[in-house]
């Protein structure tokens, strides 16, 4: 049914929309349908496909996100555990008299001490992990790399720099939670970057070769024009 209230001139604010629609179409046209991959919202995502939101020092404004990647979760479970036992090891051991030779204020101390360890202990593994990232743009791979979040290391490689990728799993471990190490070999100043204990990295393989055919298709087109 047509609308009857819309005027079929387009005036001045719908021009300038209107103007700026190859900004959108220019950040959106990279957007790749993998089967078995949809975009993600969670931040605690180890394949966040599609990002929003996403920014960093040397972005550029009209670079897009593609993929954002963390070591797969269950790479996590080691230290899980041992934060468990941390976590409830004082309420176990009060159970036996090892602080009993020392004044009760200093238990309550010694207690306090143990969970700002423990704490701590959690924090540091968390964060190691959150903040180590592979992103992929649609103009290039970048390695962060936090120590401690005190130092910081970025590398990276513009995708037409790219001359091979490859994947590797091992161990039933790997291929029953599906990740692995991707391999990117480039002409950069850094040769080879390794995206470790990923997930999918079959599809994140897929991601990276559709994006550098685009960026090729860019440089011929560019070339004839």
């Amino acid at each position: 049914m047509p609308d009857i209230f819309v005027s079929k001139k387009k005036t001045s604010v719908e021009n300038s929309a209107l103007d700026a629609q190859p900004t959108l179409q220019v950040r959106t046209k990279k957007k790749i349908d993998i089967d078995g991959v949809s975009p993600t919202t969670s931040p605690l995502s180890s394949f966040w496909y599609m990002p929003h939101d996403i920014d960093f020092e040397t972005k550029d404004k009209r670079e897009e996100v593609v993929l954002l990647l963390r070591r797969h979760p269950i790479t996590n479970v080691g230290w899980i555990v041992v934060f468990t036992i941390m976590l409830f090891a004082p309420g176990v051991l009060g159970s036996f008299p090892i602080l009993d030779f020392m004044p009760e204020r200093f238990q309550f101390i010694a207690v306090v001490a143990w969970y700002t360890i423990t704490t701590a202990y959690f924090l540091e593994n968390f964060l190691d992990w959150f903040f180590n990232v592979n992103i992929i743009t649609d103009e290039r791979v970048m390695d962060f790399d936090f120590s401690n979040l005190i130092y910081k290391q970025v590398s990276d490689a513009k995708l037409d720099k790219i001359q091979d990728i490859s994947y590797k799993m091992g161990g039933a471990i790997r291929t029953m939670f599906n990740y692995g190490d991707v391999v990117v070999q480039t002409a950069s100043e850094i040769p080879n970057f390794e995206f470790e204990a990923v997930p999918k990295p079959d599809k994140v393989v897929e991601v990276m070769q559709y994006l550098i055919a685009e960026e090729e298709n860019e440089h011929l087109r560019g070339e004839l024009e």
